[in-house]
């Protein structure tokens, strides 16, 4: 497999430090909020690469973190006067409820930014003996000019990052790009003994500590939105390097923007939808088909079009799914002259479809091989009066791949009252005798019910409405 390195700027073979597993790490959300579609993208796709890997025989340690303490999550608690915990418990509640509606797995770890203030201290400490960071009236910042390797993430020298940067009004830093790593206590926040005083960690601190504590001093694979390559994953970089002195990540995956109606997501443009403004009027699974329908990497845009053909495409992977359950209910023992090749020709859609994820996660092009073999399964199995053996395969095909996107999960098995089953078995039985008016008259009387019926070579197919 090759995924693109943000860090090399090229797609690089996946090697992994163990062979046969992967330590992998996404930074997660920050806990103040719903989340928004633009957050989903990133749970979906690397979800997925998480699901990939496994799929091919790796062993993964995937850490997803909630950052539980920000200046957000504060603000937010001192609006509504209550405690920071009171915020963050709740949203990651949310966050849980739009993950599990997504078919998101829970990460091996999820672990909290406040469950680690020791680790994090113990980091900071590390950093300040080395001279890589400072003290500075209850502040720790560390000091981007000592580690020379700063900016290769994001490919810029730190003369260039520089030149736009300042100290602020109460900052008591070195230099500009110094970042702080502990933050002196302030009224009305809460606060952590440390050797410096009291006070809390700085964001950036929080995923290095939490990368080392739970995946080690080296991890195979960090990733996230392209929007954390600076400031946030350049400076984890710079601080757990300096802490460990060993490299912090092999690989870094970051995912393209979403654009609404071609225009980036704004809060201050109006253009904003959390994951479940989008939900509660369209369901969970469109939202991510649509984050996975392009190429990671891609930049992705929403609208209600985009999702409505998301919805028209899930629809045909439904039908043709219960297609095969009802054509398996109703297959024949002995196999069909043919069925051997035909199953045999399902085994090329998996070599597309592994084609396609192992050139950098290409989700868009998977998903066409899944296409193909519906196209496959219309034409050769539903409606054939197939062997037993034919269907399972096409079955075993479909849900194979549909299971390594996360796809087809709110498939439902339907049952039926027995008084509506008496109705169907009469309409049945009706049609035999050439009844057609009593036919006519259950199939209407089923209708108000809701049951809608179709007539097919192999039986009568229902739904409800």
């Amino acid at each position: 497999m090759k995924v693109y390195n943000t860090l090399t700027r090229k797609k690089e073979e996946l090697v992994p430090i163990t062979p046969g597993e992967i330590k992998m790490y996404a930074c997660g959300p920050t806990v103040y909020n719903y989340i928004h579609i633009g957050n989903a993208r990133p749970l979906c796709i690397f979800d997925i690469l998480r699901r990939y890997l496994e799929y091919r025989g790796y062993n993964v340690k995937f850490v997803q973190n909630f950052t539980d303490i920000d200046d957000k999550i504060i603000r937010r608690a001192n609006e509504e006067h209550v405690d920071f915990s009171e915020i963050s418990e709740r949203y990651i509640k949310e966050f849980w409820i739009d993950a599990d509606g997504l078919n998101v797995r829970h990460a091996t770890i999820n672990p909290k930014a406040t469950e680690n203030i020791d680790a994090i201290i113990q980091i900071i400490s590390t950093l300040i003996e080395k001279g890589y960071a400072y003290e500075a009236q209850g502040d720790v910042y560390f000091s981007t000019e000592k580690f020379k390797d700063y900016g290769k993430l994001s490919h810029q020298p730190l003369e260039d990052l520089e030149a736009g940067a300042r100290i602020m009004v109460g900052e008591v830093k070195r230099e500009p790009m110094d970042f702080a790593v502990w933050k002196a206590a302030k009224p009305g926040e809460p606060a952590w003994d440390s050797p410096w005083g009291k006070g809390r960690p700085g964001w950036h601190i929080e995923c290095s500590a939490m990368n080392w504590r739970y995946l080690g001093d080296t991890i195979d694979i960090h990733c996230g939105g392209q929007d954390l390559i600076f400031p946030h994953h350049e400076n984890e970089i710079a601080q757990s390097e300096c802490f460990t002195g060993k490299p912090f990540a092999h690989y870094w995956m970051h995912n393209g923007y979403i654009n609404v109606d071609n225009v980036k997501m704004s809060k201050s443009l109006g253009n904003f939808f959390t994951v479940r403004d989008v939900a509660e009027k369209y369901g969970y699974e469109p939202i991510r088909y649509l984050l996975i329908s392009a190429q990671y990497r891609s930049p992705i845009n929403y609208s209600t079009d985009i999702i409505e053909q998301c919805i028209a495409a899930l629809n045909r992977l439904y039908t043709c799914r219960d297609s095969l359950d009802f054509e398996l209910k109703n297959a024949v023992d002995a196999e069909h002259d043919g069925d051997k090749a035909i199953i045999d020709g399902f085994d090329k859609y998996r070599e597309q479809f592994i084609a396609a994820m192992d050139d950098d996660l290409n989700t868009a092009d998977a998903i066409a091989s899944i296409f193909e073999l519906v196209r496959d399964i219309n034409t050769n199995v539903v409606g054939k009066t197939p062997s037993k053996a034919l269907v399972e395969g096409a079955i075993a095909m479909f849900d194979e791949l549909t299971g390594v996107l996360g796809l087809v999960y709110n498939r439902k098995t339907e049952t039926l009252d027995s008084d509506v089953e008496a109705l169907i078995e009469a309409r049945t039985n009706a049609r035999k005798e050439k009844n057609w008016a009593e036919a006519d008259r259950i199939r209407d009387q089923l209708k108000e019910m809701g049951i809608v019926l179709e007539d097919t070579a192999q039986g009568v197919k229902w739904h409800r409405e």
